[in-house]
């Protein structure tokens, strides 16, 4: 019997070449693990039922790859760790599943990897191909923060080793995936219970993971310097007029990388920015959930950056509702870019706005938030610095959240530099 964890499932666009059912397509370095286990522990129909769940999320790569990692985990324990059966766990099982992801066995930790399997082949990939197990591939990762690696490679040391811990949302979704599984699997007549939905203290495992974390958005200081970096990067080079917009329309609409890159039924496009009668301007987008919304945008975006960015593409200063233009493009003009390539170009900012810093003498105090800045920090820095100014409910409209909650308590409870200057001068004694 198998007594190592190892992947088995594969990438998303594979995952859809397999044979749903058979495990004629599967391959045999996965078909030998399941087949290696006595007949008791049920694993190909354990396998099967994750498949069958996997199947039903496979239109959106995001999510399939999400929700491959908790649910194979899940398998992978009650098959090698539990050794019982997938579909027999019970709600103790689902708690010591719990326990064991808050504190996995070193040989189940491994470094971040691009592939699980490695194929043997010529560039050319042909069915003859063969694939084997990535030896580095772990079900838990450990990563090392942005800001720690920035330190290190400006102090020129090695990186820091980091004990694994799993982060507070990580720890919520497997209580979502894993709930979600068994749901499935309820409907499909496989089982009659859903170990994880009978786990009634869930706050357990979730409170202990709760860390005093800092806020991930951008100083005053630091926002201007990355704007600023960024327009004297378009002056001197107008090949970074691109990143400018980019940068700008980011801020001004606290957008997500794929309201900018768009979604398998939408590529954003100029004409998705449009007045309306009354002389005001919304971005139409399509965004989480395929849901349709607009975001109204701000008048000095208008003026200044987008009609700077279309007479740089030599387009009229202002687009009409029915213009196909992409809204960000190839320096070649084809549509769309990566989320890859948008974090990058974000990242080449980020990277020279700290130098900036530097060289200008700001202390480490002003300018380390900026080594752990990401593109997102921007849809946060902007809506840090507009809430004290804008309606609660408006600013949920734009940021697109569910819940005005969501937007109470990220935004309107947080404010930690209006909170420090309340209490700044107050003394102990009168």
């Amino acid at each position: 019997m198998a007594h190592f964890p190892q992947p088995l499932f594969e990438t998303f666009d594979r995952f859809h070449d397999l044979n749903f059912l058979h495990l004629s397509g599967e391959l045999p370095v996965v078909r030998d693990f399941l087949q290696d286990f006595p007949e008791e522990s049920q694993a190909i129909e354990g396998y099967r039922a994750v498949r069958s769940f996997l199947k039903s999320y496979a239109g959106n790569e995001a999510t399939f790859s999400s929700y491959r990692t908790h649910v194979e985990r899940l398998l992978l324990w009650s098959l090698l760790v539990a050794r019982k059966p997938l579909l027999e766990l019970r709600r103790r099982d689902a708690e010591a599943f719990m326990e064991f992801c808050l504190n996995p066995p070193a040989d189940w930790i491994g470094p971040v990897v691009k592939s699980r399997f490695l194929r043997t082949g010529g560039r050319k990939k042909l069915e003859s191909d063969t694939y084997t197990l990535n030896s580095e591939w772990r079900p838990f990762s450990t990563t090392i923060a942005k800001r720690e690696r920035k330190i290190a490679a400006e102090s020129v040391t090695a990186l820091p080793s980091r004990a694994y811990r799993m982060s507070q949302g990580s720890v919520a979704q497997v209580f979502a995936v894993c709930g979600s599984f068994f749901q499935h699997a309820i409907d499909e007549g496989l089982t009659e219970v859903n170990p994880f939905r009978a786990v009634k203290q869930k706050s357990i495992y979730k409170q202990r993971n709760t860390l005093d974390v800092a806020s991930r958005s951008l100083t005053q200081l630091q926002w201007s310097y990355v704007i600023e970096t960024a327009e004297i990067m378009a002056t001197e080079d107008t090949v970074h007029e691109r990143t400018l917009f980019i940068v700008a329309t980011l801020f001004a609409m606290y957008l997500r990388v794929s309201d900018l890159v768009g979604r398998d039924n939408w590529t954003p496009t100029m004409g998705d920015i449009r007045r309306d009668s009354t002389g005001n301007w919304w971005f139409h987008v399509v965004g989480k959930g395929n849901k349709a919304a607009k975001i109204s945008i701000r008048d000095e975006y208008i003026q200044t950056y987008l009609v700077r960015y279309r007479q740089h593409l030599q387009l009229p200063p202002l687009p009409s509702a029915h213009e196909k233009t992409p809204l960000i493009s190839t320096l070649k003009g084809r549509a769309g870019l990566s989320d890859r390539h948008i974090r990058l170009l974000l990242q080449d900012v980020f990277d020279r706005s700290l130098a900036r810093m530097a060289e200008e003498g700001w202390s480490d105090d002003e300018i380390d938030q900026l080594r752990s800045a990401s593109l997102h920090w921007l849809r946060h820095t902007s809506a840090t610095f507009d809430a004290p100014h804008r309606d609660m409910k408006d600013l949920q409209a734009d940021l697109r959240h569910n819940s005005l909650s969501t937007t109470q308590n990220t935004y309107y409870n947080s404010l930690d530099e209006q909170r420090a200057h309340s209490v700044k001068h107050l003394k102990l004694k009168n």
